[in-house]
This record gives structure tokens, C-alpha cells and sequence, in this order.
């Protein structure tokens, strides 16, 4: 657990798996062997296992305190739920809620749940099991979810299929339902100002309806890009995308988007699954990028 200033904001790392692992070719179909060769000496250890040959993510939150909120991004994939197309998901049982605590952030604490996406490593801690029910973690916060994304993951759940591949209708049923008929959600469309410091931006691709969070605070910014990139290769090789994004080209225009718009700024780069820190800045490299960390 770590926490960067933004002026007087800090921001919270909370992890919640902090080893993640898939071969290459699992995770990033796009990547040559050659690209990860050449980066394989600075992504090790914390990006790559190379006894393993494995790359390597994580799975976090980030916690921003402003001076008038607390603000969970995305909260990772909870405990007790069935995951069964993905077993590093299924029926977890991890300290998450205790290291939200250390990170001084109790659940009536939290007044905003932004969630960049609804796949199920991003919502999982929406609700808890209490006495057989799945009910909101987070009783006095306001849940904000894109309304593209919201309308379709509550079609498949309607379809009542899960053929997407990544457990849809469940994760709907027990982490994004109940917070909605709980009436704690607000459905965001377009940009969107939480407030002066704090602005949800669309970043479809990776899924119809992900959008990213900025905080800005002076002259100095921290970009919550979500699943925009899942692995540093992708800001070296940003035309590679993640197995998991559902529409290719949409996904790989916004990513270089966000990288030419970060690029050489004072602005953190913050996604939800970069292992280690988390923590980078972009930078311009020759016709590409590259990562500080």
C-alpha cells in the first residue's frame, strides 16, 4: 500500500490480488515474442516472471481523499462470489476490506464509487454477503457507472447468459443489481464534473462504456485509466490489445488517445492493473512512448 500526492490530495493504492500472472500470449494475443524480449530486463520483477515466463499484473484500487470526499476507483472482485470462467476470481477470500481500513477508510467513509467499467474485477467489493444477500459495502456512498455500460451488461444479465465469457450475468446479479435497487447509483453519460478537481471522461474500447477518471489539482493531474491498458508493453506497443477488450479498433484509438494526451505532462498515470506501484508517468519516445515509473 502506497499513497502519491497530488498537491494536497493523496492517492491510496489498495491492492487486492497483487500477483496476477498469464502467459504472453494469454493475456496480450497481439504481442511478438520480440517485444517482450527487448523489454524483458526492466519489466522483471514486477512486470514479468521470466523463470515462469509469465507477465505479470495486479489487481487494485485507489483511494483519493479531497477535501470535501472520499473517492474508491473501481473495487476489485470481492469475496465469496462464483467466478467459475475465471478461476482466479472464484470464491476469493482476501483481506481487502482490512487493508482498506489500514488505508484509514471505513465503508460508511466512502461517499463516491467510481467504477471505470463493470467486469467483475472492478465491482466486486460494490456489495458483501450478509445473512445469504448480497448488499451495498459502501451504504452512504453514491455509485457512479457509465449508462452505455450499465445498458449492456443488464442486457446480457436479461439474456440470462453468461457466454461472454466473463461471467456477466453473475456479476451483475450479485455485485451491480443490488446497489441499483438499493437506488445508491447515478448513471453518467457523456463527460461528467463529479466536482472542480474530479472529471469522468468516456473511454469505450476495452468495453462499450469504460470511461477513465481525472483529478486535477493545480498544474498537476492523475489520470485513473482503468482497463485502457492491462500491462506497460501495451504504452510501448499500444496497437496490441488485452484479450479481454470487446471492441479491438475502438480500444486501441482510445488507448493511443489517452497516451498522446498524457504524454510529457505533469500528470500521474494510473491504471487498474499495473503491478508494483502502479505508479508512472508517460513520456514521448522518438514516434512512441515510454513509461517512468
Amino acid at each position: 500500500m502506497t499513497t502519491r500526492m497530488i498537491g494536497d490530495v493523496p492517492i491510496t493504492h489498495v491492492e487486492e490480488i497483487p500477483r496476477l500472472a498469464f502467459p504472453p500470449g494469454d493475456l496480450l494475443p497481439d504481442m511478438s515474442r520480440e517485444a517482450l524480449d527487448k523489454h524483458a530486463a526492466w519489466l522483471r520483477p514486477d512486470h514479468y516472471d521470466a523463470d515462469e515466463d509469465l507477465v505479470i499484473m495486479s489487481v487494485h484500487s485507489w483511494v483519493i481523499k479531497t477535501a470535501r470526499h472520499t473517492i474508491l476507483v473501481d473495487t476489485c472482485s470481492g469475496n465469496h462470489k462464483e467466478r467459475p470462467s475465471l478461476p482466479p476470481f472464484h470464491q476469493l477470500d482476501v483481506p481487502y476490506m482490512e487493508r482498506l481500513a489500514a488505508a484509514g477508510v471505513h465503508p460508511e467513509q466512502v461517499d463516491f464509487v467510481m467504477c471505470t467499467h463493470l467486469h467483475l474485477d472492478h465491482v466486486g467489493w460494490n456489495t458483501r454477503l450478509e445473512n445469504g444477500r448480497w448488499v451495498p459495502t459502501f451504504p452512504n456512498a453514491k455509485y457512479l457507472f457509465s449508462k452505455i455500460e450499465y445498458d449492456h451488461w443488464a442486457a446480457i444479465a436479461e439474456a440470462g447468459t453468461d457466454d461472454d465469457g466473463v461471467d456477466g450475468a453473475l456479476v451483475y446479479a450479485d455485485s451491480i443489481l443490488p446497489v441499483v435497487e438499493a437506488g445508491l447509483t447515478e448513471m453518467v453519460e457523456g463527460t461528467h464534473a463529479m466536482d472542480d478537481q474530479l472529471v469522468i471522461e468516456p473511454a469505450p474500447g476495452h468495453t462499450p462504456g469504460s470511461v477513465t477518471l481525472m483529478l486535477t489539482v493545480g498544474d498537476e493531474e492523475a489520470l485513473f485509466a482503468g482497463d485502457t491498458l492491462h500491462h506497460p508493453l501495451q504504452v510501448y506497443y499500444p496497437e496490441c490489445n488485452s484479450a479481454f477488450c470487446l471492441e479491438p479498433d475502438v480500444a486501441r484509438a482510445t488507448r493511443r488517445r489517452l497516451l498522446e494526451e498524457s504524454a510529457d505532462r505533469p500528470r500521474l498515470f494510473l491504471p487498474a492493473h499495473f503491478a508494483g506501484s502502479g505508479v508512472s508517468r508517460v513520456v514521448s519516445d522518438g514516434d512512441g512512448f515510454a513509461l517512468e515509473f
